[in-house]
């Protein structure tokens, strides 16, 4: 479109057809508004486009930025940037059961695919765009072999020198969404060229083509270009790198930034934008390049008005004035301003600390800047103040701390409707709530009375009203402390953090800005079946690096400690000989099975059951009975304990249970054997909770059928035993012999 100015006939400023949101931007725009218009509560995993306005308004409409999937709040839904994200970041979210939506532009997705279904191990992936674009970050996360990246033909020819490896394998290239038509062109020509084996695939945006040949050409006829979008935008960039070419060119963000440039000489100037600049902003910037071109003066006259100031300024209101004390009273401040005019500082003019006063903080001779109020010709007087000077020098010492991103310090005075309010040199900032760095559902009277940090992010100093972000200032903070927590950090080392989220896995636990993972297995000496078992969402834990992975920034952790472990309890409170109460929590043919502390059950076997033979546990123990037992054995290494009730028994009905005791002892061996049966048994029993219920299945089934035999072997046994206590002990050991080979048959 073109639009002639009034003023300056001839001028024309023509806006280029293909100026704008693209497809893909606009797709990912309108999906986020629609969710955000439903009601539903949604972040996104890094900025949704390049474009701060587009941003802040959606912070101020409730939806944050989040950098990695951990920073994830509860019960949102995530939203995936237009350009895309690494393929381990879907992977997190999907392991996490993080629900998310993903925007990313069609183009981009089909890259995806192409490098996904033609990269190998054994061929090279060259990329022509930016390396640490996002776009370009998730082509080579999707790589299969290794991949380079080079931002023109140059830097491929330098590339290609670099690696005389890549002549024997297959080269595959790609090139960003933004990238460049013509260095793209010169590129593929240089690959054809080196590499007869290359396959390349044309993956610039279409849109992207022909936003930037239209941009060629519109600047190649004019004066000066306007290319409109956020200065960190790849699009917009290579946008300006086109147009600068033939002609001067600007890049600005918003319109208010066109005030600031000079278009003088220029008789047509051109505007174009890039892919995330939405609508609103390029109709803005039209009608503000109409305002500035009618409002422009010819030289005469901006030389006239120049002179007409000069010779006004002498007795102007609101001119900057130093004052000499020559008189201090109590309702004002008499000033020597070096004119024939009596100066005087009305004392409610002095300060706007209402504490303030003059006569302590003043004495006779000093100087002090101030503003005309008002001058009276009959009287010969001039009213100044000093308050409004201090505001007005505060508007600028603010709007500094804006252009050099200054961090200030103040106090929130009050939380208002959307934000609250901070005073610091006296003036008063508005901080939105989507920028104080509080939880969306989070009281903004929490910061009242608060000292805070923060950055001026919009000032009009006209209208008296300045914005501030405390958040800009705390993401700073997180990554700097992120920075030196992982230069510090060393596996054994000890934190104190706090648990954040809960998996069926694990517990993700906050160690200060930095997160770390306990499995489930390192949370319990015992077995658990969900974390929340042992800790909840909120609770500050004590743990220790258990392994480290910088590159990929992972932590492991450990919460067990080594002096709860239960075996290391026995080791101290129960050893051999011990007497102690334990309960029966099993029964078997050979035995009980019985608890003597948290994690550590022994085996009481049936010969150790009572003083007399007995044919099955169940005659003398039940489950949950709680009896006196002495430790009789331990084994640590197979993690097997011995207990016996019978140690502790008189024996009774006048039995001498003395010939017994040579049976008894040719029978440990079996005893043992019994054991180990059992803690096959237990093993396999534990194991099964966490495997797919037909595995669990056959395991028990497995298990009784192993029960089913160790019965047979047994009872043969036993009735081997019983004929045994009359004979010698060489008859004794032949029976034993033979009870050993019953003991082979039913395992067969």
């Amino acid at each position: 479109m073109s639009a002639p100015c009034d003023n300056r006939p001839g001028v024309t400023v023509t806006l280029a057809k293909t100026a704008g949101f693209c497809f893909g931007v606009n797709r990912a725009v309108r999906l986020l508004y629609d969710m955000v218009d439903r009601g539903e509560r949604v972040c996104t995993l890094g900025p949704i486009i390049h474009n701060p306005q587009v941003i802040a308004d959606l912070q101020q409409r409730g939806v944050p930025i989040i950098e990695n999937v951990c920073e994830t709040p509860p019960e949102t839904k995530v939203v995936i940037r237009a350009h895309g994200v690494e393929k381990q970041v879907i992977e997190a979210l999907e392991c996490s059961g993080i629900t998310y939506t993903d925007a990313t532009c069609p183009y981009v997705l089909k890259i995806h695919k192409i490098v996904d279904a033609h990269t190998t191990p054994d061929n090279v992936l060259l990329i022509a765009g930016d390396g640490e674009h996002p776009e370009v970050r998730g082509f080579r996360s999707r790589c299969h072999g290794v991949s380079y990246v080079f931002k023109n033909s140059d830097a491929l020819l330098e590339l290609i020198n670099r690696h005389p490896e890549f002549f024997e394998k297959e080269i595959i290239a790609v090139a960003q969404t933004t990238f460049s038509q013509k260095e793209w062109e010169k590129s593929f020509e240089i690959l054809k060229k080196h590499y007869t084996n290359s396959i390349s695939f044309d993956t610039i945006c279409k849109a992207t083509q022909n936003r930037q040949k239209e941009a060629e050409a519109l600047s190649s006829r004019s004066d000066c270009m306007i290319v409109v979008g956020g200065r960190f935008s790849s699009n917009t960039v290579k946008l300006k790198q086109v147009c600068e070419k033939n002609c001067l060119t600007y890049l600005v963000e918003q319109a208010a930034e066109l005030r600031s440039l000079d278009f003088s000489g220029c008789r047509s100037i051109g505007i174009t934008a890039g892919a995330s600049t939405p609508a609103g902003i390029i109709k803005e910037v039209l009608f503000t390049m109409s305002e500035i071109l009618n409002e422009q003066k010819t030289n005469e006259e901006k030389e006239f008005e120049a002179a007409l100031e000069e010779n006004l300024k002498a007795m102007s209101s609101d001119q900057e004035v130093t004052g000499v004390v020559v008189g201090i009273a109590p309702n004002e401040i008499q000033v020597d301003i070096g004119r024939k005019y009596a100066g005087f500082v009305p004392v409610e003019e002095y300060s706007n600390d209402p504490t303030a006063d003059p006569s302590k903080e003043l004495k006779i001779g000093d100087e002090i800047k101030l503003i005309i109020m008002k001058t009276n010709d009959s009287e010969g007087t001039m009213m100044l103040s000093k308050r409004r000077y201090d505001a007005k020098a505060a508007w600028d010492d603010i709007i500094k701390a804006k252009d050099e991103e200054e961090i200030l310090e103040g106090t929130v005075a009050e939380a208002v409707k959307g934000g609250v309010l901070v005073y610091t040199k006296g003036i008063r900032v508005f901080i939105p709530g989507s920028l104080t760095g509080l939880p969306r559902d989070a009281e903004l009277a929490e910061l009242v009375k608060t000292p805070v940090k923060f950055r001026i992010i919009e000032v009009d100093k006209q209208k008296k009203r300045a914005v501030g972000s405390i958040r800009s200032v705390l993401r700073e903070e997180r990554k700097a402390a992120t920075e030196a927590f992982w230069n510090e950090i060393e596996e054994g080392k000890e934190y104190t953090g706090t648990v954040k989220s809960l998996t069926s896995y694990g517990a993700f636990v906050d160690l200060g800005g930095v997160d770390g993972m306990i499995h489930i297995s390192e949370l319990s000496w015992k077995r658990i079946k969900h974390p929340s078992e042992v800790v909840n969402v909120g609770d500050e834990v004590k743990v220790y690096v258990k392994a480290l992975d910088k590159e990929n920034k992972r932590i492991s952790l450990g919460y067990k400690r080594v002096e709860d472990n239960p075996w290391e309890i026995l080791r101290r409170d129960f050893p051999v000989g011990t007497v102690c109460e334990a309960t029966v929590v099993g029964l078997t043919t050979f035995g009980a099975f019985a608890c003597i502390t948290d994690g550590i059950d022994g085996l009481i076997h049936i010969s150790q059951i009572a003083d007399r033979r007995i044919s099955s546990p169940k005659e003398v123990l039940s489950v949950g009975d709680v009896v006196t037992v002495k430790v009789t054995d331990i084994d640590f290494e197979k993690k097997r304990v011995s207990l016996s009730i019978r140690a502790l028994l008189e024996p009774t009905n006048g039995i001498d249970l003395s010939e017994e005791e040579s049976d008894l002892e040719d029978a440990e061996e079996i005893e043992e054997a019994e054991e180990a049966v059992a803690e096959a048994i237990i093993e396999e029993a534990e194991a099964a909770p966490a495997e797919p219920a037909e595995e669990a299945a056959a395991v028990i089934e497995d298990a009784t059928e192993i029960e089913a035999a160790e019965e047979a072997v047994a009872e043969a046994i036993i009735e081997e035993a019983e004929a045994v206590p009359a004979e010698p002990a060489e008859t004794a050991a032949e029976a034993f012999e033979e009870a050993a080979s019953a003991d082979e048959t039913p395992a067969e």
